[in-house]
């Protein structure tokens, strides 16, 4: 008679806990999130005080900006092999340490050139904060306590590029552009001590270490490399140069195309890839992917944009228009704390459409903005917009990443993340090109009714000329009308791009509720998957 099999020994991912409260763990690692996220938007206003200072023209100093994004970029997918590599906590700390040497270099650098190389380095080791967070945020709460985990890192990683102008702009404007980045300093220590009194790494990155055996996918980095450096490079710099009649740019456009579709056949048939894309095969997780690559559509696109708008056509000075979108912040924290009290009780794609449905309806209402709206047609829907920014990014984190096991959450949080952000790439790209080309068309339409043929036209301009005598000088009331004239025409082609551009972002958010019916529905307290 053969002896009764012995129960397998459940697998170490599923039975570890931190030795440590997670919620110790959580701020420490939000700390260090909360910088990096800011540093992607803090230093966008004071590129004017940066290029002064250093001798530099404005398109040069833009390079502080793409130089950072592409770095960023590049690290973002690979954090799960990293962390896995040279172990999780240590490479975490790594990154905090090489993001606050880094942010001392930026705010020292006497060049242009020096502040750039600084930013390379500030961006790579802030590139794995985000998924590192996330993924750590994940596995130390319990699974019945992941949508309260998710609050807290949208917290960091939604109201941090919210509030990311205003700062930047009063540090700018009280002390020196410097301080931007030596602000980081402090904190970056305070966030050090924190992660290495606190964090641990789970047993589970060994065993995943082990079976790699030392095998370095060195293929896969290099097309990933060249096709998200290409990528970031095209989306920020591509409004600048008039896109494709840029020779240069249709040739960055070309090899972007060829390594990422070769990263991708790489990818899905090596062995040991450095970025698992069959992750993807879990169809909430793609699903998710894909509604977080809109939402980084959508959040970025209206911090670009609205600041734009009452900067140049209701004449906010830049610290006001920052603070006209602190609003924002408010919502989203009131719609995380909501959200982490309904997941669980209520079925999380119905916060999501709902979220989805109040950023279609906080962007139409900015759709319908003008040059004599006052502050509360500001403020309201951009409260109703931070309101549904918390309710789409936590229960979409939760469910998207809920069925995965815990061995692939490093990996896919850094999948994830970096959809969000190539879509605030994308979104800001189009915004800004239909910004410019937009006021452009509109601006012609306007002026084909600005002739002397016109009746209405001649009537408006007779009654401005008689109107301005005895305010300008005699034999110039004429001029000055046309003038006058032509400077509202040129506002309202501008305004009518803003409006159409907000409509446009109405209609994003709009069919976005329909991708919610491809998620499923995920359990209430689903626990950590076995890896397959």
């Amino acid at each position: 008679m053969s002896e009764p099999s012995k129960p397998s020994p459940a697998p170490a991912s599923a039975s570890w806990t931190p030795r440590v409260n997670p919620w110790f763990i959580a701020l420490a690692v939000m700390l260090a999130t909360v910088l990096e996220v800011l540093d992607t938007s803090v230093a966008n206003v004071a590129l004017p005080h940066m290029a002064g200072n250093l001798s530099a023209s404005t398109e040069e100093a833009t390079w502080v900006l793409t130089s950072y994004l592409v770095s960023n970029a590049i690290v973002l997918p690979m954090t799960g092999w990293l962390s896995t590599t040279f172990g999780r906590k240590r490479f975490l700390l790594s990154c905090v340490v090489l993001f606050i040497i880094a942010s001392g270099a930026c705010g020292a650098a006497p060049t242009l050139g020096t502040l750039v190389f600084a930013r390379i380095i500030q961006g790579a080791a802030g590139g794995a904060l985000q998924p590192l967070s996330q993924s750590i945020l994940m596995e130390s709460f319990p699974p019945e306590k992941r949508g309260v985990a998710m609050a807290v890192f949208g917290l960091g990683v939604v109201v941090a590029p919210i509030i990311g102008p205003t700062l930047g702009g009063w540090i700018t404007d009280n002390y020196s552009w410097r301080w931007i980045f030596y602000i980081n300093l402090p904190l970056g220590l305070l966030a050090l001590f924190m992660c290495h009194s606190f964090i641990e790494d789970p047993p589970y990155l060994q065993d995943i270490k082990n079976q790699r055996k030392g095998s370095v996918d060195y293929i896969g980095f290099a097309f990933m490399s060249v096709g998200l450096a290409t990528l970031q490079i095209i989306l920020d710099q591509g409004q600048q140069v008039d896109w494709f009649s840029a020779v240069w740019l249709r040739w960055f456009t070309a090899i972007c195309v060829v390594s990422l579709i070769a990263f991708v056949y790489w990818e899905l048939h090596v062995k040991h890839p450095i970025v698992d894309l069959r992750v993807l095969k879990n169809k909430n997780f793609a699903a998710g992917t894909v509604l977080i690559f809109m939402v980084g559509i959508v959040l970025y696109s209206t911090v670009t944009m609205l600041p734009l708008f009452l900067q140049n056509l209701l004449h906010y000075p830049a610290l006001d228009s920052g603070m006209a979108l602190s609003p924002r912040g408010m919502g989203a924290v009131l719609a995380m704390f909501l959200v982490s009290r309904l997941i669980g009780r209520v079925d999380s794609r119905m916060l999501i459409g709902l979220g989805f449905a109040m950023l279609a309806y906080s962007s139409w209402r900015f759709g319908s903005l003008n040059i004599t709206i006052g502050m509360g047609d500001i403020i309201i829907p951009n409260v109703i917009m931070g309101l549904g920014m918390g309710f789409v990014f936590v229960p979409l984190s939760t469910t998207a990443m809920a069925s995965l096991p815990v061995e692939k959450m490093g990996n896919a949080a850094g999948i994830y993340n970096l959809m969000r952000n190539i879509g605030g790439g994308v979104g800001i790209s189009v915004v800004t090109t239909m910004l410019s080309r937009g006021a452009q068309a509109n601006q012609a339409h306007l002026a084909a009714h600005t002739s002397q043929y016109d009746p209405v036209f001649r009537q408006y301009a007779a009654g401005l000329t008689e109107s301005l005598k005895g305010h300008v000088p005699i034999g110039a009331e004429h001029q000055s009308a046309l003038a006058t004239i032509y400077k509202m025409m040129v506002e309202q082609a501008t305004l009518l791009s803003f409006i159409d551009i907000f409509r446009w972002l109405a209609v994003v958010c709009a069919l976005c509720i329909t991708g919610v019916f491809i998620l499923r529905k995920s359990g209430r307290s689903a626990g950590p998957v076995a890896a397959h």
